[in-house]
């Protein structure tokens, strides 16, 4: 069984196409997620919802409880990292990552910042050790066969590798880095451009995506399946 982990970063709360002023980027999400569980019924899902219920933000207090021994901290330091501890172990738990991310003022949303700051934990999701001189640090989730797939939308266009707006995109590019530094660096993504526009272009680029949605979905899955179909390959030979 695949575990599924949606996770939402757009501080609208409805989809665009149904609800008004809802989100391309919950709608992307949603449209993934439905079509996954129609092709994988036993598959798990669990949600996450950081536009609506945003990540307590990094604090001193934090800082210092990650970077305290497990077995040293106090009962202070230990509430302060509980919030992290469940946001770690759901993502541990999840083999499949699906966000739904809009930009803003070219970055990511801060609710979803928060929770990158929640999960980049040391001992957790990276390794560090002085003794390994130059290279002290190590990803956690290397072997962990973890695939991420960033569902964007932006107020303008051009902001593809290559194009007129790249350089102000710093969207994918950071969430690719920080994901890849803890050991996750397989990553799809998809975007919607001309949502400020509200033309023909917008509903061309709509369709463009949800079309790669199809797509991608289809593509995973069927990745998946050949998984699991060797997997119990394997567990039958060794029985």
């Amino acid at each position: 069984m695949t575990t599924l982990l949606h996770i939402d970063a757009s501080a609208r709360p409805g989809r665009s196409g149904t609800d008004p002023h809802g989100s391309h980027t919950r709608r992307l999400s949603a449209r993934f997620v439905e079509r996954w569980r129609a092709a994988r019924p036993e598959d798990r899902i669990d949600r996450l919802d950081v536009g609506r219920v945003p990540p307590s933000p990094v604090s001193g207090d934090w800082v210092h409880a990650a970077f305290t021994p497990p077995a040293a901290r106090a009962a202070w330091m230990k509430a302060a990292l509980a919030e992290s501890d469940r946001l770690v172990d759901q993502l541990i738990a999840a083999d499949l990552i699906v966000v739904g991310l809009p930009m803003y003022n070219f970055g990511v949303p801060a609710p979803f910042k928060a929770y990158i700051d929640n999960i980049v934990r040391v001992g957790r999701t990276f390794g560090f050790d002085r003794a390994r001189g130059e290279q002290p640090y190590w990803p956690m989730l290397a072997d962990a066969g973890k695939r991420l797939v960033l569902l964007s939308a932006r107020g303008d266009f051009g902001y593809g590798q290559g194009q007129r707006l790249a350089h102000l995109n710093h969207v994918e590019a950071s969430v690719r880095s920080v994901f890849g530094y803890i050991g996750i660096s397989e990553v799809h993504e998809l975007a919607v451009e001309y949502d400020e526009f509200k033309d023909a272009r917008l509903a061309q680029s709509l369709a463009q995506a949800e079309r790669g949605v199809d797509r991608l979905v289809d593509a995973l899955a069927a990745s998946r399946q050949s998984a699991d179909s060797f997997t119990t390959s394997q567990r039958v030979h060794r029985a």
